[in-house]
């Protein structure tokens, strides 16, 4: 008789424990008021999900299969059903076991994603628009909303830098989250097109850079930030080439002077909300930068990305010419640039999600292995 799942997979019986305790806590009336409790439970509970849905069918069809194999030799029909049965259990064993490996804490997340024009000149401002734009539709595609925080404008229409806040709705699972689709996007992408600006018809070769890192909540308690550790400087809000676009102080430039980093904030309507937004995207650096460093104290560098914005450290390659994409991470490649640039941007993805999963799934066999 085959090992009873209870006994096989401890792991997920504590999951679909906690999974219930998650539930009983969200229905009491004192946490059901406080949003931040619910958020950060519902964000759990949605984690937990995927394990429990994987756990309950691999039992079902578990359960089924011991029932039928007791009644296979009074009916043929059970001893069809037991069959069948067999051939679908390694399956949904599978699915368990991959359900079971841990997960990117983030990945239910939202992000802070910040595209910066690199060598190129206005080339590479013009194709920063384009990703811009690109990763616009690509959150509309999904029903994520979008807010432009930061935009630093050329004349032409390019972009030298912005900073974008991407948010889905509700509490999705791990895998639907905005960072577990988007942490792949931080590095450097690079395009070859005949510029606007070029009168010879000659192919050029520009950079963008992309930055990603997790939203922090705003009641993150993993982050304390000391108000003298920072710096804030007010300034009026500008526009393409550098104009004033009002006449009032409200655009806020916070530096943390432990760490050097510094967030600019325009966009929002008063000093006082673009103070709370520059402190917020401070408290998502402060928060990457730590979780890096535990990554790489832990010999896993999964989430470190290119910071340099010279075009041969990419990690993507858009060949306007012959319509071609191509991930220099996974091999990816595929001639529907044109589709990309408008949002169809999943199977790129998916392309360093499998990778990623597929990494992570031999890591855990070797980690098996060696305790065994």
């Amino acid at each position: 008789m085959a090992q009873d799942p209870q006994d096989q997979f401890p792991a997920a019986q504590t999951a679909v424990e906690e999974y219930h305790d998650i539930e009983r806590q969200m229905a009491q009336p004192e946490v059901a008021s406080d949003p931040d409790k619910i958020r950060k439970l519902g964000r759990r509970h949605a984690e937990l999900g995927t394990i429990v849905a994987a756990y309950t069918k691999y039992r079902q069809i578990f359960d089924d299969l011991e029932a039928a194999k007791e009644m296979a030799s009074e009916d043929e029909d059970f001893a069809a059903e037991a069959k069948r049965l067999e051939a679908e259990l390694p399956k949904a064993e599978e699915a368990l076991r991959t359900a079971l490996i841990p997960r990117d804490p983030d990945d239910a997340r939202d992000v802070i994603m910040e595209i910066k024009a690199g060598t190129g000149g206005e080339e590479a401002a013009l194709f920063a628009g384009d990703l811009l734009r690109m990763y616009l539709r690509y959150a509309e595609k999904r029903g994520w909303t979008t807010t432009i925080q930061s935009e630093n404008t050329t004349e032409l229409g390019g972009v030298k830098d912005v900073q974008l806040a991407i948010r889905a709705k509700g509490n999705p699972a791990p895998e639907d989250g905005v960072w577990a689709s988007l942490k792949y996007e931080g590095g450097v992408h690079r395009v070859q097109r005949i510029p606007v600006t070029e009168s010879q018809g000659r192919i050029q070769t520009s950079a963008a850079g992309v930055i990603v890192f997790p939203e922090a909540d705003d009641d993150d308690d993993e982050i304390e930030i000391d108000p003298k550790d920072l710096k804030i400087d007010i300034f009026m809000s500008s526009g393409p080439g550098g104009q004033s676009v009002n006449t009032t102080y409200s655009a806020v430039r916070m530096t943390h002077i432990p760490t050097g980093i510094v967030v600019s904030m325009q966009d929002e309507k008063s000093q006082i909300q673009n103070r709370q937004a520059a402190l917020r995207v401070l408290k998502s650096r402060l928060l990457a930068m730590k979780h890096e460093q535990e990554a790489a104290e832990a010999a896993d560098m999964r989430h470190s990305q290119v910071r340099s914005l010279d075009r041969s450290e990419r990690i993507r390659t858009y060949n306007f010419p012959e319509n071609r994409i191509v991930d220099h991470r996974t091999n990816y490649k595929a001639y529907n640039l044109d589709q990309v640039l408008d949002g169809d941007l999943q199977a790129v993805i998916d392309s360093d999600i499998q990778a990623d999963e597929a990494a992570r799934l031999e890591q855990q066999k070797h980690q098996g292995a060696n305790a065994a």
